[in-house]
């Protein structure tokens, strides 16, 4: 994927966890994310490549995961990053990448970015890896105790 796409913007959640079990999280999310994406109806619409919509295009261990994608409006790139939080909390920051290219990219990056709704789905994101940490995986996914 394009590493030179211009900057979105930046979110962070605070994790009161140790970086461990956020990491565990994260990886179950990411998995997650890719499978449902492949189910999703607006996807026909956009034609994404990878059809999931995003694709794992870097892996560090406890530290970060991105995902990159394209579909006929965008290419972009999502980079969950975690670092140290006080009192031994973990932070994961959500950094987005994106370019909108031609008529229909500008006006679906109006639709996306500026009604504030990649904001929305961006915090739902970190809120459910937060979620996942504190809860755990459910009785069928991997890591389950």
């Amino acid at each position: 994927m394009d590493d030179e796409l211009p900057y979105i913007d930046e979110h962070v959640v605070r994790v009161d966890a140790p970086r461990e079990r956020v990491w565990a999280a994260l990886q179950r999310y990411t998995t997650s994310l890719l499978r449902s994406g492949e189910r999703n109806p607006l996807f026909v619409l956009l034609g994404p490549q990878p059809r999931a919509g995003f694709a794992v295009t870097e892996r560090i261990e406890q530290r970060r995961i991105s995902l990159s994608g394209r579909h006929r409006f965008s290419r972009y790139r999502l980079v969950f990053e975690l670092t140290d939080g006080p009192g031994g909390a973990t932070l994961v920051h959500a950094h987005s990448y994106g370019a909108f290219p031609g008529i229909h990219g500008r006006v679906y990056r109006a639709l996306v970015i500026g009604t504030r709704l990649h904001v929305v789905a961006t915090t739902h994101m970190l809120r459910g890896i937060r979620a996942d940490t504190v809860t755990g995986p459910g009785p069928d996914q991997p890591g389950r105790q």
